[in-house]
């Protein structure tokens, strides 16, 4: 996904504090920033995880942006990406893996059996519905994080 950029008329470090304070007020959101660079603020933005059972509901989106200082005074460029967390590559990884593993047992005759051909077609159809639902959520999860940043931005 290409980044989602556009201008404040704030300062970066301005810009950070406060959606470390919207954030913090909100709640169930960790919130780092890497202020080390003067005219730059690199910050990354996620839903906490609070309890083991709450994985498959979880927002697996990662936010990471950059705020640059303009040339101008008190000019801000934000750009934002969105990302999948790294568990949910992991997940689709191994899937992908396995039917790999199957396609390959199969095709140089290691195990010819029914069993494993419906094994691995049970594992190839849930790798893509998988694929598929994580797609759809990653959308929908992107597409509240930009009406939040944008509600904090215009308050």
């Amino acid at each position: 996904m290409k980044p989602w950029t556009f201008t404040l008329k704030k300062s970066p470090r301005a810009i950070s504090e406060k959606l470390q304070s919207e954030l913090g007020s909100i709640g169930g959101f960790v919130f780092n920033a890497n202020t080390e660079k003067n005219d730059s603020v690199t910050f990354k933005i996620r839903k906490r995880m609070l309890y083991v059972w709450y994985m498959a509901f979880q927002n697996w989106t990662v936010v990471k942006g950059e705020l640059l200082k303009n040339d101008d005074e008190n000019v801000t460029n934000v750009a934002i990406t969105f990302r999948q967390h790294f568990f949910i590559k992991l997940i689709v990884s191994i899937h992908i893996i396995l039917v790999l593993g199957f396609l390959i047992a199969i095709i140089s005759g290691i195990n010819t059996n029914v069993n494993m051909y419906l094994l691995g077609g049970t594992l190839l159809a849930l790798c893509i519905v998988l694929w598929i639902a994580l797609q759809r959520k990653f959308k929908k999860d992107t597409q509240k994080y930009v009406a939040l940043i944008t509600k904090i931005f215009e308050t």
